[in-house]
């Protein structure tokens, strides 16, 4: 393996799902100036996620996926014409 190529600083972070406010910690060397006030009173850094196990549609059994970017209101609009002509 080639030496350097990896970060040297791992520290706790904390991700948290903005979707269901479910956070974990693990270690990361993710850069980020958020920070969080976890349950033992420590404050961490704070890496936010749109999505994670708890809720992808995959891992929950739910098959709904909630579109943040309304891409498909987008791609609806863009061939609005041919969707017409069916």
């Amino acid at each position: 393996m080639k030496k350097d190529i990896h970060p040297k600083e791992y520290r706790s972070v904390v991700f948290k799902d903005m979707s269901n406010d479910y956070a974990f910690m693990t270690r990361s060397a993710a850069n980020t100036k958020d920070t969080i006030v976890w349950e033992d009173g420590k404050e961490y850094p704070l890496i936010k996620l749109e999505i994670s196990d708890k809720s992808h549609p995959f891992f929950t059994g739910k098959m709904k996926l909630v579109d943040t970017a309304g891409r498909v209101d987008k791609f609806k609009n863009k061939y609005k014409k041919h969707l017409d002509k069916k």
